[in-house]
């Protein structure tokens, strides 16, 4: 999820932020900046912090491809740069170009460029630079003074609509405009450039996929283009493009951001991997939980590919950047037809020798670190992502689904549960000789190297809660220890034991649309306790990275 492209991103946003669009409400924080001195300063957190993303050259083989495919990759990174403008807009509000060049220091406007605005994505939204207040939890999604009872309590048109935003009238009444509408100048130059490249795909299916996205962005209606994705099976480009993940809207966790990822697929490698998602339905009957928490049958149609990422643009580029993408997100698109599970294996690749390794040297005692392997890596990163498609999407108390019971909460609980349902499907498919390579050793003591690696990212965001929740159940229930030097052992034993309890605790109160017991489970376990922050100083005082950041664009393709 997002970037050393200040020179063309500044000139992209300076044309395309002045639009003739409303700019969203803006904060205390935003007020302030009007009058600010021209030059913020940095704020809250040492020069040191500002090191904490290695740069990483995006690239691929394109040698495979023809001249239209190749012209093709180069259209849809124009596309996904408007993606990138667009979520500056629901992130910060602020226009791009200018706040960057309010910025004097080289190192701060860097780590601004990759937080999208002034706060610290990976330390729980930190303000790192002056005259800015606390991020709102909504983001740009809602006015700034709306409280998570007044929305409740309000009746207006798709309140809990995922591409709309909420806004006041004169006479502060609460309403909803659509993304389709809210940023029409932006996603009409989108649509065209997605029609275009549907003009030079080879693939019917691919073309189709492009143009039903065109119409979303204008119609606000995904689901057409969600079920023409699913459809889209050959071809050896890909885009996935548009508002998507909720992660941003920390205050409800309804309303989808702009982003998007330009790949090429990796044709060895989904080979290697297609036979997996046949699994699903059989492995959803063998969850460690009550039957009714598993009677939803998962859809069929699923498959595992892997791509190379040349692009990253929006949401998913800001602060930590995705290795692993599960879509679409529709809940009727899931159960009729599944997911698609992408596997981003360069940018993995690039996480796994730069950061993983490292940090398994500093805190993974000497006997268990052979264990850690980039296949163990890659099929635990996978499986988390095919057991979003595992457990209910809807729950069995009538309180709609999981997404709309849980509330800001749904994304943290459901990146839990595909933490540790994912790990329950290697050990699985390892009993039944399905993986052949490696041990189960090998994804125990990778995935808890993995931990450490993951929790970096903080606590404040979905994936950083479900993070602590494991590491802190994980302790509880015996399934480390840690010796007199401070490095940490699995106990394969209790790591399977634990693993099966919280399989059983996240599945239930999913079921149960459970908004208070999740609440309590996240105030005890979704922090990250004094022992281990002391371990995560140590990481830092090694240098070792916290993420990567990229070097990306035409450019670096040679386009």
């Amino acid at each position: 999820m997002k970037l050393s492209k200040l020179s063309t991103a500044i000139l992209v946003a300076s044309g395309l932020l002045v639009s003739a669009c409303s700019q969203p409400p803006m904060d205390e924080s935003n007020k302030q900046s009007a009058t600010a001195p021209i030059n913020y300063q940095l704020q809250n957190i040492d020069q040191q912090r500002l090191g904490i993303y290695t740069e990483v050259t995006l690239t691929s083989d394109l040698s495979h491809l023809n001249d239209n495919q190749r012209k093709m990759i180069g259209i849809l990174i124009d596309a996904s740069k408007i993606m990138d403008d667009l979520f500056w807009k629901q992130a910060f509000g602020e226009d791009k170009a200018t706040f960057l060049s309010r910025i004097a220091d080289h190192d701060v406007r860097r780590f601004a460029d990759i937080n999208y605005g002034p706060w610290d994505r990976l330390d729980g939204d930190k303000v790192f630079l002056s005259s800015f207040s606390e991020k709102s939890p909504g983001a740009q999604f809602y006015p700034h003074d709306v409280t998570k009872e007044e929305l409740n309590n309000a009746d207006f048109k798709d309140k809990q609509g995922l591409y709309s935003m909420v806004k006041r009238d004169q006479q502060g009444n609460l309403y909803s405009t659509a993304y389709a509408t809210e940023f029409r100048t932006e996603l009409e130059q989108a649509a065209e450039l997605l029609r275009q490249a549907s003009h030079l795909a080879v693939d019917k299916d691919f073309a189709n996929y492009l143009n039903l996205r065109a119409d979303a962005l204008l119609n606000n209606s995904y689901q057409p283009s969600d079920f023409a994705w699913m459809d889209m099976k050959n071809n050896p480009i890909d885009v996935v493009i548009g508002p998507i993940e909720t992660y941003e809207d920390q205050l409800f966790g309804y309303r989808s951001a702009f982003e998007s990822y330009v790949l090429v697929k990796d044709l060895a490698w989904s080979e290697r991997l297609a036979k997996f998602a046949a699994f699903l339905p059989e492995l959803q009957t063998g969850l460690p939980v009550a039957q009714k928490y598993k009677q939803e049958v998962p859809g069929s149609d699923a498959d595992l590919n892997a791509y190379d990422v040349v692009y990253y643009a929006g949401h998913s580029n800001a602060g930590s950047k995705t290795i692993a993408i599960n879509l679409p997100n529709d809940e009727q698109v899931q159960l009729e037809k599944g997911t698609r599970r992408l596997q981003l294996k360069n940018a993995m690749r690039a996480k796994f020798d730069k950061i993983l390794v490292p940090i398994a040297d500093q805190l993974i005692v000497p006997e268990q670190r052979k264990h850690i392997t980039f296949d163990a890596f890659f099929a635990n990163t996978m499986f988390h992502e095919v057991a979003h498609g595992l457990g209910i999407k809807n729950t069995i108390t009538g309180k709609g689904t999981v997404r709309q019971s849980l509330q800001e909460h749904a994304s943290a609980i459901e990146e839990g549960k595909a933490d540790i349902l994912g790990l329950y499907m290697v050990e699985q498919l390892l009993k039944k000789g399905e993986i052949t390579e490696g041990t189960l050793e090998d994804y125990y003591i990778t995935f808890m190297a993995g931990i450490f690696r993951s929790v970096r990212f903080g606590a404040s965001s979905a994936h950083g809660k479900a993070n602590m929740i494991r590491f802190n159940f994980f302790k509880q229930e015996g399934a480390f220890s840690k010796n007199a030097q401070g490095l940490y052992q699995v106990d394969m034993e209790k790591m399977g034991a634990a693993m099966a309890k919280l399989s059983n605790l996240i599945l239930t109160l999913q079921g149960d649309g459970d908004y208070q017991k999740v609440d309590q489970l996240i105030a005890t376990h979704g922090d990250i306790k004094a022992e281990l922050q002391a371990d995560l100083t140590k990481l830092a005082q090694a240098n070792i990275p916290v993420d990567v950041t990229f070097k990306q664009g035409k450019t670096v393709l040679g386009l």
